[in-house]
This record gives C-alpha cells, sequence and structure tokens, in this order.
C-alpha cells in the first residue's frame, strides 16, 4: 500500500541500572505506537483519492478511478442535484482501471474512491 505517511520508525532504548523505568516506559510506548500506526495503515480508506466535478448522465458512466490497484469501495462526498446511484463493478470487466456507476438523473458529483 501506497501512502504518503511517513514510516513510524521503531528504535529500542537501551537500558542501565539508573535508566530502567524510563528505558522500558519508552520501549513499551514505541511498541504500542507501532501496533497503532501498523493498524492505521492498513485500513484501504487511508489510500483514497477524491474524484472532484465527476458529471454523471442518467444511466451507465464509467470513468477512470484513478488508484493504480483494483477499486474496494467508493462513497459519495458531495451531490449537486437529486438522484440515486448506485455502482456496477460486479460486471466491470476492468476493475482495476475503471469505476461504473449508475444515476437515475444528470447529476455533478465528488466521490471519494478507495
Amino acid at each position: 500500500m501506497s501512502s504518503n505517511l511517513p514510516q513510524f520508525i521503531y528504535k529500542q532504548v537501551a537500558s542501565n541500572s539508573t535508566s530502567t523505568t524510563i528505558s522500558k516506559t519508552l520501549n513499551d510506548l514505541h511498541t504500542n505506537l507501532n501496533q497503532i500506526f501498523t493498524s492505521l495503515l492498513s485500513k484501504v480508506q487511508l489510500n483514497s483519492i477524491l474524484l472532484t466535478n465527476v458529471q454523471l448522465v442518467a444511466g451507465s458512466n464509467q470513468f477512470p478511478h484513478t488508484l493504480g490497484k483494483k477499486l474496494t469501495g467508493w462513497s459519495i462526498v458531495r451531490q449537486r442535484a437529486s438522484s440515486s446511484i448506485y455502482d456496477a463493478q460486479d460486471t466491470q470487466s476492468n476493475p482495476q482501471t475503471y469505476l461504473t456507476l449508475v444515476s437515475s438523473a444528470n447529476v455533478t458529483v465528488d466521490i471519494l474512491v478507495f
């Protein structure tokens, strides 16, 4: 998964007799943060693209989703007119490249793809 976030660098803190509690606390914190970041970065929604001003016509609409991978999901984040919209990805012949949406009316939308 590509991400614009910097990689978390885990460094073990050495301990000696006077700093054992501090080094153990820091090491536990590093371990916990690493687990949190790993869990967050595994969410496909974080690797998303916002497609703005996509013009849908009544009927089937096919357009590139620009993810460079198979589409996992999509969400309309802004819809400028009333329309019922659903996808036809199950019959999409090239899900690596295109998203197919079916709209009940002409409408301009912003779509978050992931």
